[in-house]
């Protein structure tokens, strides 16, 4: 390594590897899954942190630039922070495949191969053996739970089913989550699942060992926690569900439970509100919608009557208190181990800022984001099954009532709200990612677009 002396291990380095890897990076990265701005090329890249992890491997904090270049220091710079772990070799495993990134041409890492570290099972066991040991190396601090040690050796098995994060399961039995977008601040998946479990909330696997960054700024990189290696996710039990004709209605309304029992955990952590002004929140919904509209003109025949739902919430039942919820509760994120449901990624919608999804809102947005997921799992066969989504989101609202004291079908105004604002997103989301999707929420969006729908 005696190419990278920039980067001596335990050591931010200055932006000079960058002339070695800006080219490739322009490249590698709007082919990435959890790269947000693929529909817009990348102008710059601007290398904020940079450490050696252990030789071999470097520790990357890179702005994505669509415009302006940013500033590299202070305030964060307007546009995308990524996580990069890239390991560096003179002479590579001829095994490395699609973890290769090419070969750099000039600058200080010139001669050299670039990969990425995470699908190369040497960098991540040495990974896991550096989250193993609290301590620090340059700005990266490692953290965790001294009461569940972490064994030595595990085989990494890096998951291909993430979308906006990259997942490590070691031996079957923890799983790290690297955060790929980074903004400054706790990131509410290490902090509600810390504050979960020091409730004893046995819904949601415990964090046993962490990551952070104090440069530029304070951010969260990664989080350990068990891996439940016997569960399946909703959505896909769901599936089998319907695959199979069979009924899902029992585990629907053990779900509610699940997440009511979560919800009241999370009011029991943290500070709780009286719900405010529906007219703020109106007013925020309906600008989502005409942007969203901009975007998708499909929706455009349809805004009059969408606006009625949100019209309606000056004269509803604000509903319940405001306090820290999921944030992006769908049926891909419950897990099903045994006669248990478990809630996981408590992220939050990754494209919203961090204050946002640390901010506190309605419950009755969680049991949205799961009602439309029951949608979606109808709508992937054909015939449509409207009536076994019916009897799913019947069920889980019955088992969310029976343990949290108010009843979400009760709230019609305000969950009406909510899923059309859910739907919305959904639109957009399918327009710009899946456009063979966007027939399912523009489903939901004909029906919510009826007046008391």
């Amino acid at each position: 390594m005696q190419k990278t002396a920039t980067a001596r291990p335990g050591r931010t380095a200055d932006a000079g590897p960058m002339a070695s890897l800006s080219g490739l990076l322009r490249e590698w990265l709007p082919r990435q899954r959890w790269f947000a701005g693929k529909d817009r090329p990348v102008t710059d890249l601007v290398l904020l942190s940079m450490t050696e992890l252990f030789p071999g491997c470097l520790h990357l904090l890179v702005h994505a630039g669509h415009s302006a270049v940013p500033s590299p220091g202070g305030a964060p710079p307007a546009g995308d922070c990524y996580q990069l772990l890239l390991g560096v070799r003179q002479n590579p495993s001829p095994r490395l495949g699609r973890a290769l990134i090419g070969r750099a041409q000039e600058g200080p890492l010139a001669g050299m191969t670039v990969f990425d570290a995470l699908q190369d099972p040497r960098s991540a066991q040495l990974l896991l053996e550096r989250l193993r040991h609290p301590g620090e190396a340059g700005p990266l601090r490692f953290e965790g739970d001294p009461s569940v040690p972490v064994p030595a050796g595990l085989v990494p098995r890096l998951l291909d089913a993430e979308q906006s994060n990259s997942s490590l399961v070691y031996g079957d039995a923890f799983i790290l989550k690297l955060f790929r977008r980074i903004q400054p601040g706790v990131n509410p998946d290490l902090e509600l699942s810390g504050a979960l479990a020091g409730q004893g909330c046995r819904r949601v696997p415990a964090p046993v060992a962490w990551f952070r960054t104090t440069s530029p700024w304070e951010a969260t990189l990664g989080v350990v926690q068990p891996f439940l290696r016997d569960a399946s996710d909703g959505w896909t039990l769901a599936l089998a569900a319907l695959a199979s004709g069979d009924d899902f209605t029992a585990e629907a309304r053990q779900l509610g439970r699940a997440t009511a029992e979560v919800h009241l955990a999370l009011a029991s952590a943290f500070p709780s509100r009286a719900h405010g002004e529906n007219g703020q929140m109106a007013a925020a919904m309906t600008e989502r919608l005409e942007l969203a509209a901009h975007f998708v003109p499909a929706l455009q025949p349809y805004v009059p009557g969408l606006r009625t739902a949100f019209g309606a919430l000056a004269g509803c039942d604000p509903g319940p208190p405001d306090q820290r919820i999921h944030g992006d509760l769908h049926l891909g994120q419950v897990l099903r181990a045994g006669r248990e449901w478990f809630v996981i990624d408590f992220e939050g919608e990754p494209s919203r800022p961090l204050a946002e999804r640390r901010g506190v809102h309605s419950p009755v947005r969680d049991i949205a984001g799961m009602l439309r997921s029951f949608d979606y799992a109808a709508r992937q066969r054909r015939p449509w099954r409207p009536e076994w989504a019916r009897r799913c989101r019947e069920a889980y609202c019955a088992g969310y009532a029976s343990l949290a004291g108010w009843d979400p079908r009760k709230k019609h105004g305000l969950l009406r709200a909510y899923e059309t604002d859910r739907a919305v997103y959904e639109v957009l989301y399918e327009a710009r990612h899946r456009p063979d999707w966007l027939p399912v929420p523009m489903a939901a969006i004909e029906r919510l677009a009826v007046r008391g729908a």
